[in-house]
């Protein structure tokens, strides 16, 4: 995939900057969870330098990624059914919204908008200046 659908959005004007960073919040708590596809072996380096973790310093690998569970369930609980769903398909699964409304037997051309509302809530959950 070139270009995620949250981006794509971003590009034509459909979304602010402060909704995308809502997204590629959602998006990088999911991946630091691993809750994605992935290969059972990690090809990862190491880390190097232990004093470069920022505020999960002290956290090992688990811990982290437990965190990370535990905030991306926390804002799809804060965002409820419905709006959790679409922003699941679209930003972390990387539907797209035409396949996303036809999955959830969703009118042509409401993802958008349920879409936008979602990332603006995900906004306040994450706390991002508006």
């Amino acid at each position: 995939m070139a270009e995620s659908p949250l981006c794509w959005l971003h590009a034509r004007g459909y979304l602010t900057d402060r909704q995308l960073l809502a997204g590629e919040n959602l998006r990088g708590d999911y991946e630091a969870a691993a809750m994605g596809p992935h290969v059972t072996m990690c090809w990862n380096d190491a880390p190097r330098d232990r004093q470069r973790r920022g505020a999960l310093q002290g956290l090992n690998a688990t811990e982290r990624m437990m965190s990370a569970k535990a905030r991306f369930d926390d804002a799809l609980v804060y965002l409820g059914r419905g709006l959790s769903d679409i922003a699941w398909r679209v930003i972390c699964a990387g539907e797209s919204i035409p396949v996303a409304e036809r999955a959830m037997t969703w009118p042509v051309r409401s993802g958008k908008i349920v879409l936008r509302i979602a990332l603006d809530r995900l906004a306040e959950y994450y706390r991002l200046p508006g």
